[in-house]
């Protein structure tokens, strides 16, 4: 299959200021949606019933995202993350991520999953040249687990996990979206998994996206991170590079163990570095904004190279300055997975 970037004879513009949004924040960040579909339901993202996916004649096809993406690098972003969805639920992923990995500016590729489908593609998403996983992990008990996303599929996750961590991934970030009713023992049995393995627990505050995502009430995050931190010795870890949103607890070597993602609670708007390519090419530029570049539609109808990053260029330029969850979260009435989070 030939993967090449589809592109034009008119080239694209070079950019060596990189992308600085209105705000000043330099964009090096894009998270491309390869899927909106999933094969969990959990109620924070996509809800039970849900029938309003993106027609796949709309989806960009391989060459057309690999395409986009290295317009993007060609723009100053070096960190690309494919998100679903599920990601592994697109045929030749793996042949994607490495067209993808392949291209000039590109330093940092990696893939958030649910990971029922890892064990049978850690491999090869290693050989084309993914760096890092996080892995969507609520918890640990069967029954709640079932409960939480709709299939009794816990150990098909973890033996993806394990997976993962032979193919040679790290590090390994479990995402656990944590919210007000959720238990903490649970939590708790998640951080000790996450240490006895290596891994690193992420908890993550549900946002307020659509009306499933709207029914779950935030947690004080910050609180429990440094309650379980201090329970297991853990102490914070200096903010470093890469860090992206998290603040982390480290066990004293450096590499960190547990962090928190408080979206609501405690906004990261001011150092924000990303944006969001959805399945059909549409650029989401604020998870908790409408503000969007329909950039696979200027694609489809002939653009060049050159137009489409004076449109992303343009885009960028109008980036809202922050989300709008806690003032008008009823606004955004898409949901995560259509977004791609």
């Amino acid at each position: 299959m030939n993967l090449r970037p589809a592109s034009d004879s008119s080239g694209a513009a070079p950019a060596p200021q990189g992308l600085i949004d209105g705000h000043g924040r330099r964009i090096d960040y894009l998270r491309v949606s390869v899927t909106d579909r999933c094969d969990l339901r959990c109620g924070y993202c996509m809800p039970k019933g849900f029938k309003g996916f993106e027609t796949p004649a709309n989806w960009l096809r391989h060459d057309e995202m690999a395409r986009l993406v290295g317009l993007f690098a060609g723009l100053g972003v070096s960190k690309v993350r494919l998100t679903g969805g599920e990601p592994l639920l697109r045929r030749g992923v793996a042949d994607l991520a490495g067209a993808i990995a392949a291209l000039p500016g590109v330093a940092d590729l990696s893939v958030s999953t649910n990971g029922t489908q890892l064990a049978r593609h850690a491999g090869a998403l290693r050989a084309a040249g993914v760096s890092r996983l996080n892995i969507s992990l609520d918890t640990l008990d069967a029954a709640e687990f079932t409960r939480i996303t709709g299939r009794d599929c816990l150990d098909a996750v973890l033996s993806g996990l394990m997976a993962a961590r032979d193919a040679g991934f790290a590090p390994i970030k479990l995402n656990s979206v944590v919210h007000a009713a959720t238990p903490e023992a649970d939590v708790r049995r998640l951080l000790g998994y996450a240490l006895a393995q290596g891994f690193i627990l992420r908890l993550i505050e549900p946002m307020p996206m659509g009306d499933s995502g709207r029914r779950y009430r935030h947690a004080d995050l910050g609180a429990l991170g440094a309650r379980l931190a201090a329970d297991h010795g853990l102490v914070p870890a200096l903010a470093g590079q890469g860090a992206g949103p998290a603040r982390y607890w480290t066990a004293g070597a450096g590499a960190p163990a547990l962090g928190v993602i408080t979206p609501l609670s405690r906004h990261f708007c001011a150092t924000c570095n990303r944006v969001r390519l959805g399945v059909d090419g549409t650029l989401y530029l604020c998870l908790g904004q409408e503000d969007q570049v329909p950039l696979g539609r200027l694609l489809r109808a002939g653009a060049s190279d050159a137009e489409l990053q004076a449109a992303i260029r343009a885009g960028i330029a109008a980036k809202p300055e922050r989300h709008e969850f806690t003032t008008r979260p009823e606004r955004i009435v898409r949901f995560m997975s259509q977004t791609g989070g």
